[in-house]
């Protein structure tokens, strides 16, 4: 069968949503384990002696991990199959949180962490490169917008569940249900996955640092995105709380319903590009943020303006996650670059919501909260412009829908 045949099957055939959904929930079980200290911080705290620091330290390795070793991840992943390493990105998170269970201090727990996060980011790389190849080209974008959404409802799931839960059964009794739950997880995705090539190794050549040009653009734009938008979210419950006399419990139910507003977003790329939205089109909703912004941070407003301005931030938040993770695929050269591509993406978003935290924090503490919306301002605006580009790109190239594995357009065949 020639390349222009497997092309045209791959753009007539129905998508497996089924199986799409069963590697989208992978991802989000996942992301209850990214979350899973959210609600029972304090408890851990207490009984371990934590400081706020090394709290907080345990709750961020795991996007760390990933915030260094996101590009080499991806390769890793290209040369064992996505298939193999989201089973092991599971199990490792399964025998991590074991581990947890069993901690007595700060250093195993911040190694059980690290061991977590290797096991994310394998999990966060592999589910998107599975989706490129198990989606139709007209189902690709709808697909992967709804990937996007899996950090919110999986941290969201998190600590509803958490709170409720870790104080029935304790911290520990919460982790250990987190594990299990994970490793139910990982035998349903082996389970379920076919045996074909769409889980195994690539086969075609190594992506080399040209080809991973346009990917770095998009990285660039997501990383600057969640820089800009996530610490809003982080940083809210402090706000309510010095600003608006909100007690501690009141705003972190004001914040987790906020954060779910992500999930929207994303969705809401999905059905635009199923519609025919353009890359380059859809991006300039992301300047909303700068006046969401402004709500949020201008100073004076009332708490409904604040919170209606963070949640257009949560919104948008999840609108550019999957505006960034649908345009993926229309800037590959080969579609097989998918696992290495998506490793450069996920470094680059775990840098940026590794650094945003901390960078707020200390322009709030050193000249208010006024001085954010400059800089939230800044960072938006160069993020759509890269967006921007990787539209003109994506429309120069025709997406994966015209172009085949191996790089080349159907069309000039």
């Amino acid at each position: 069968m020639s390349d222009t045949s497997e092309q045209d099957e791959r753009s007539r055939r129905r998508s497996p949503w089924g199986t799409i959904v069963v590697v989208y929930l992978g991802g989000v079980v996942a992301a209850m384990g990214l979350g899973k200290f959210a609600s029972i911080g304090p408890a851990v705290a207490a009984e371990l002696s934590l400081s706020l620091s090394q709290l907080g330290w345990v709750m961020s390795a795991v996007v760390g991990v990933g915030a260094v070793a996101g590009l080499p991840a991806g390769y890793l992943i290209r040369r064992y199959g996505a298939k193999r390493s989201l089973v092991t990105g599971l199990g490792l998170i399964a025998a991590a949180s074991v581990a947890g269970v069993m901690t007595g201090d700060f250093t195993s727990l911040l190694v059980t962490r690290g061991v977590e996060g290797v096991g994310y980011l394998l999990v966060s790389i592999s589910c998107p490169a599975l989706i490129i190849r198990l989606a139709a080209g007209r189902d690709l974008g709808a697909a992967l917008s709804l990937w996007a959404t899996f950090v919110p409802v999986g941290l969201g799931a998190s600590t509803l569940a958490g709170g409720a839960l870790g104080s029935a059964l304790g911290w520990r009794g919460w982790i250990a249900l987190i594990a299990g739950l994970t490793f139910a997880m990982a035998l349903v995705v082996r389970a379920r996955l076919p045996h074909g090539p769409t889980g195994q190794a690539a086969t075609g050549p190594v992506p080399r640092a040209r080809a991973l040009t346009w990917p770095a653009v998009l990285a660039s734009s997501f990383c600057l995105s969640a820089l800009t938008t996530i610490p809003v979210i982080v940083l809210l419950p402090t706000l309510l709380v010095e600003q608006y006399g909100r007690s501690a419990a009141a705003a972190g139910a004001l914040t987790s319903a906020v954060s779910l507003l992500g999930v929207l977003g994303g969705l809401a790329v999905g059905v635009l590009l199923r519609r025919g939205a353009p890359v380059g089109v859809l991006a300039l909703f992301g300047l909303l943020v700068v006046p969401a912004a402004w709500l949020v941070y201008g100073g004076g407003a009332s708490q409904a303006t604040v919170l209606a301005g963070a949640g257009i931030i949560s919104i948008e938040n999840g609108f550019l996650a999957a505006l960034v993770f649908a345009a993926l695929p229309l800037v590959l050269e080969r579609l097989d670059h998918a696992d290495v591509g998506n490793g450069v993406v996920a470094q680059a978003g775990s840098a940026g919501s590794l650094l945003g935290p901390p960078l707020f924090g200390a322009v709030a503490a050193g000249a208010g909260f006024p001085a954010l919306v400059p800089v939230i301002a800044a960072g938006i605006v160069v993020s759509v412009g890269a967006l921007l580009l990787a539209g003109r790109r994506c429309r120069s190239t025709g997406g994966p829908a015209g172009r085949t594995e191996d790089g080349v357009s159907a069309g000039h065949r």
